[in-house]
């Protein structure tokens, strides 16, 4: 039976915020599922908001994208509260006495992983003590590793296996790791055990505040907008434990990798990499590997945006030897047989959000209307010419999800100080305001638009500057680092946005 809430929040106007945990004050160096995380959800219940967004929820590596995950179904272990460790005696005061200064407004992901993850260590030892003697606790973390056995036991060898080597992907490993049969894994297992446990430990930490975080949200009437990327990491448990389902030669590299053509952020498309399914194999299995996937991500959250939805119409195939995404070509993807498939796994409709941007031809459209999945309308790509478009208010349909910009896009702000005059004129007599606020003025016309979800990334409420740009497609690094600072939310900002909310009936 489809969740009361899923039906209330689908029949009405909505309003929400976009803001990842990692952006949250915390003086741990990146923001975490503690008090501020709460502080949040109370900010948005105060305002009149209904929904929370975030950004895929997984571990990350090399460049901290949470786009490029070591997991499909893992936590983050870094935006884990030390102070809720603390609180359930796994950290003592003094463990957390010398927090170093790490500067408010950015995450360096380098330092802040070899600061918990020793924090991490010592939460362990006491855990394994603590399960000698408490048999509540014990339970409970039994249950936990049972029901999430299938994926956990791969994660955490697959993490201790590249712990062993240095870090590096599995594709560098020595053959006996590399070529591991799931058969063959349990035998693997006892050789790491106990560093197989503490990646045990770790996300049940994670799960377990969550979890709470999720209830208290829900305590509030707050839903979470979860978000996974269609394609999951070359360097993931996914692609090691699981190369069956996707094109990958016999050395296990991929045969063609992901991407998208030149397009509006680069002129020579962008290059993403990760291996492609064997959308074939998947098929013959029901497609079991996929219904997992969403029935766990909404363990986690109440909606999924479904990143590059396009690509299950059809994905942008790309030679594995290619240096850019300019030599690739369109082919088809699984269409609707795959959704019909969920579905009715499910038992009720989706609660699936479609980022539908990009190259969206008239089958990628009837495939997102065929499942109703509202897609995405993005108010500063109406306004960057003069000229008539898709993005701008008068062309939207109820069915979609309104928002200022993106995590892929510069912040209002930022984006309207690159805007020529004509541009500037045409938001100014498109909106009738020519205050000096280009990101409210935005917000007003998110909120009233007549798209049923309008989201506003944090960034944008707080009228913040380039300098708050979470991440710009095609950059290596420097991205995924913003944080808003303790204080920023205030009441006064309350209070503004819940004017708006009410005005335009969200």
């Amino acid at each position: 039976m489809e969740k009361d809430y899923i039906k209330t929040v689908s029949g009405r106007r909505n309003a929400g915020v976009l803001a990842h945990p990692t952006s949250f004050p915390s003086p741990y160096g990146i923001g975490d599922l503690g008090q501020s995380a709460y502080d949040f959800i109370d900010f948005l219940k105060e305002s009149g908001i209904r929904l929370w967004q975030v950004l895929p929820l997984g571990p990350t590596g090399y460049g901290d994208s949470p786009y490029q995950s070591f997991s499909s179904y893992a936590g983050q272990p870094l935006i884990i509260s030390p102070d809720l460790l603390k609180k359930d005696g796994l950290l003592a005061e003094e463990d957390l006495k010398d927090i170093p200064d790490w500067g408010e407004d950015k995450v360096d992901y380098g330092w802040v992983l070899i600061y918990k993850t020793e924090l991490f260590g010592k939460a362990f030892k006491n855990f394994q003590k603590l399960l000698s003697e408490n048999e509540t606790e014990e339970k409970a973390y039994s249950d936990f590793v049972c029901k999430n056995a299938d994926w956990l036991e791969k994660y955490a060898l697959y993490m201790a296996i590249k712990d062993k080597n240095g870090g590096c992907s599995w594709l560098e490993w020595d053959d006996e790791e590399k070529d591991l049969l799931p058969s063959e894994m349990p035998q693997m297992a006892l050789k790491y055990k106990e560093r197989i446990d503490y990646y045990k430990f770790i996300q049940y930490e994670f799960f377990k505040q969550w979890s709470a975080l999720r209830e208290y949200a829900h305590e509030n009437e707050i839903y979470i907008i979860g978000d996974i990327p269609i394609f999951v990491s070359m360097d993931s448990a996914d692609a090691w434990a699981y190369k069956e389902i996707f094109q990958l030669d016999e050395t296990g590299h991929p045969t063609d990798v992901s991407g998208v053509p030149p397009d509006y952020f680069s002129e020579t498309g962008q290059l993403w990499g990760n291996p492609l399914y064997d959308w074939d194999y998947l098929k013959e299995h029901n497609y079991s590997w996929w219904i997992d996937r969403i029935k766990h991500q909404l363990t986690l959250v109440d909606f999924i945006r479904i990143d590059h939805f396009r690509g299950f119409e059809a994905y942008w195939a790309v030679p594995a030897d290619e240096e850019t995404a300019v030599n690739g070509e369109w082919i088809k993807g699984p269409g609707a047989d795959l959704f019909n498939a969920i579905r009715a796994s499910l038992g009720t409709d989706l609660p699936i959000f479609a980022e539908d941007l990009g190259v969206i031809t008239d089958e990628v459209a009837a495939l997102r209307d065929e499942f109703k999945f509202p897609g995405m309308r993005i108010l500063q790509f109406g306004f960057d010419g003069v000229e008539d478009s898709t993005f701008l208010p008068h062309n939207f349909v109820e069915n979609s999800l309104c928002y200022t910009g993106t995590h892929d896009n510069d912040t209002t702000l930022g984006w309207y100080n690159t805007l020529s005059e004509e541009a500037k004129k045409k938001l100014a007599d498109y909106t009738g305001y020519e205050g000096d606020n280009p990101s409210w003025n935005l917000i007003r016309v998110c909120l009233a638009s007549v798209s049923k979800y309008a989201i506003i990334p944090v960034w944008d409420l707080l009228s913040l500057g380039s300098e708050a740009r979470i991440n710009t497609p095609g950059k290596a690094s420097g991205n995924w680092q913003w944080r808003y600072k303790k204080g920023d939310l205030s009441e006064d900002l309350s209070k503004k946005l819940k004017r708006y909310v009410e005005i335009f009936a969200r």
